[in-house]
């Protein structure tokens, strides 16, 4: 591995380390496991995009082609071209707080899903729901 990129990873697991150990609560982990859980395999994000196919403007349709095609991009060819370990793998003070993933971790489908569909939400929705969505997807890539 280059120099960079071993820069690049330590830096990312100092940052993974800090967050650890200093917003790391037990008053905000059942939160952020209920917000994990509504990533895991897009089944939230992807509920939502069903639910707009319902709505006149084309917001649905949208929806689900930005998932299949972030799916594509993300899941089906940069994961296996990256090809990096889990944080937890390589890190041995992380400790994972739900069950160990057994993909690469970069690009992160959790996100990627979210994003696809919360921004087409804030870009053809009036902002009061956009917003939130986009707040949402945020939580979890974090």
């Amino acid at each position: 591995m280059n120099t960079f990129l071993q820069s690049v990873q330590n830096l990312d697991g100092e940052i993974l380390l800090q967050i650890q150990q200093h917003l790391r609560t037990d008053m905000l982990t059942p939160f952020m496991k209920i917000v994990t859980f509504l990533g895991n395999g897009g089944w939230f994000w992807i509920l939502c995009a069903v639910v707009l196919l319902a709505v006149p403007r084309k917001t649905g349709y949208a929806a689900v082609l930005s998932l299949i095609f972030g799916v594509i991009v993300t899941n089906l060819l940069l994961k296996n071209i990256v090809a990096r370990p889990r944080p937890f793998a390589e890190i041995e003070a992380l400790i994972p707080l739900i069950a160990k993933p057994t993909d690469f971790s970069f690009p992160s489908g959790h996100t990627t899903a979210s994003f696809a569909v919360a921004l087409v939400m804030l870009r053809m929705l009036p902002k009061k729901i956009g917003i939130p969505a986009v707040v949402l997807a945020a939580l979890v890539a974090f």
